[in-house]
């Protein structure tokens, strides 16, 4: 469970443990704000990337898409947790008024994201490609370290597994949205790239001007020893916490195997005339999966109380997925494997989110922790491509890739038992 130094009746406002129910309104506008970020994050990765680095790059396209999302990541692997350290112990003041150590992050990321993304439109090298997509992922990463510290920050224990489940859907409708967008109404490269940075911009900035933001005392400023030594969480100190990060590891992972190269796969193996097109269903599907069950689950997580038993489940079925890719590579496999997947993803999402919260060992690092535990996000986007460009090219070919996103998915899952301290 999350604890804190402070007794209770000390802790500032900030730092407390919530206990007010949220609004349907202020959900409404958290949901809006990620869906402003995931749009950024897997548009791109999805559709914008492979377009442009084919074009610039055709004869080596697959290796500079691993390339360039690799670095991206890698870059989002030390941006977040920074950004959510900071957050943390952010006390800005101007003149006589105080703001809360949150919304700042999340509105001048936006901004800064924004500005990223009409640079990467320019692009016409693989390294300028490159440093564009950097630029972005620093700037995403520090929204999405604010944003992801709003659950814990304003949401008591017996509300978050449903919150996270509407929070989870924007990962899997602002990619929809993001490809809708740049196929069907904004065409090219050029104009997808602006119409996304559009996007962010109208979607996050109203939760940072319209919602609360607790402001946090000067006598809990950060300093530069305080920051690199709050960086480093102890598994020994706080095992559950270091189980959730390899679970949370280790699905991502396989989701980062398995969905790499979806647009090539639809291409080279299925063979589908139209792979973009398809592309688009198989996300269609995908979200009507997700969107079924996320918020249910996290509902019946949240009145049972268990969180464990949903978990496993939820990779089981991911898994299963993954082996039907892997066994049938056509088109109306791929098609029932796209819902099932986004069924048991969308579990996985808002349980394991909540579970996440339970285990974070101070209420003064909330962002900085979640920042570590979204290491586990963003690392595997650098593990992937290294991972699955050598299965796909040499090592058995896209059924090779999808058995082991299944063998991998099912071994995070189930290493949720050796968390203790949540049912």
């Amino acid at each position: 469970m999350t604890t804190v130094d402070p007794t209770p009746a000390s802790l500032p406002a900030a730092l407390a443990e919530p206990t007010v129910p949220v609004r349907r309104g202020w959900i409404a506008l958290l949901f809006a704000a990620n869906l402003g970020v995931w749009m950024a994050f897997f548009t791109p990765i999805q559709v914008l990337l492979p377009q442009q680095l084919g074009q610039i790059a055709p004869a080596d396209k697959e290796t500079m898409l691993a390339v360039v999302t690799g670095i991206g990541a890698l870059a989002a692997v030390i941006a977040n947790p920074l950004a959510g350290a900071l957050s943390d112990r952010t006390c800005l003041r101007i003149g006589r008024r105080q703001f809360g150590r949150r919304h700042v992050w999340t509105l001048g990321g936006a901004v800064l994201a924004a500005s990223a993304l009409v640079l990467l439109a320019q692009a016409q090298t693989v390294l300028g490609v490159a440093v564009g997509w950097v630029a972005a992922q620093v700037c995403l990463n520090a929204m999405l370290a604010s944003l992801t510290a709003a659950v814990p920050d304003r949401v008591p224990v017996v509300q978050r597994g449903g919150v996270s489940g509407w929070v989870g859907i924007p990962q899997a409708l602002g990619l929809v949205l993001g490809v809708v967008l740049v196929t069907a109404v904004f065409t090219g490269t050029t104009a997808g790239y602006l119409a996304i940075a559009g996007a962010i911009l109208l979607l996050a900035v109203p939760f940072a001007l319209r919602t609360a933001d607790d402001p946090l005392p000067r006598s809990h400023r950060l300093t530069l020893r305080g920051l690199l030594r709050s960086m480093w969480v102890s598994p020994r100190q706080h095992p559950d916490f270091g189980w959730a990060w390899i679970t949370r590891f280790l699905v991502q992972l396989g989701n980062a195997l398995g969905t790499l190269y979806l647009l090539y796969f639809l291409t080279d193996e299925v063979q589908v005339a139209d792979p973009e097109g398809g592309l688009l269903v198989l996300i269609l599907l995908y979200t009507a999966g997700l969107m079924a069950t996320t918020v249910v689950a996290g509902r019946l997580s949240d009145r049972s109380g268990r969180r464990k038993v949903y978990v496993i489940t939820s990779g089981m079925v991911i898994a299963l997925a993954a082996l039907m890719l892997a066994v049938a590579p056509t088109w109306p496999m791929a098609m029932a494997a796209a819902l099932l997947l986004g069924a048991g993803y969308g579990v996985y999402l808002s349980v394991d989110a909540a579970l996440i919260t339970q285990v974070l060992p101070k209420a003064t690092d909330r962002a900085k922790d979640l920042g570590v535990i979204n290491i586990a996000n963003s690392a595997p986007q650098v593990l992937g491509p290294a991972i699955s460009a050598p299965i796909v090219v040499y090592l058995g070919g896209y059924p090779a890739l999808y058995a082991t996103t299944a063998a991998v998915t099912v071994l995070g899952s189930v290493l949720v038992l050796k968390i203790r301290s949540v049912p």
